[in-house]
């Protein structure tokens, strides 16, 4: 009996578990300082235009180069 007992308890343990650690955690560790120490003065911004990305050989150019190299 005692063997059907410990799988079915298994998920209630678990949640049992992380539901204390999240306890845990918002009565028991500190809060976290409002600003960080080491926080830059600015955020860096994002660049005004994407990348552009090279653009690709076409394939059968580059096979053919290949077989002329031959």
């Amino acid at each position: 009996m005692y063997a059907l007992i410990v799988p079915a308890s298994t998920p209630f343990v678990l949640l049992a578990a992380v539901m204390g650690l999240s306890w845990w955690e918002d009565r028991i560790l500190p809060a976290p300082s409002a600003e960080p120490v080491n926080a830059p003065a600015e955020a860096p911004s994002a660049p005004a235009a994407p990348a552009q990305l090279a653009e690709l050989p076409l394939v059968e150019n580059a096979l053919t180069r290949e077989a002329v190299g031959r």
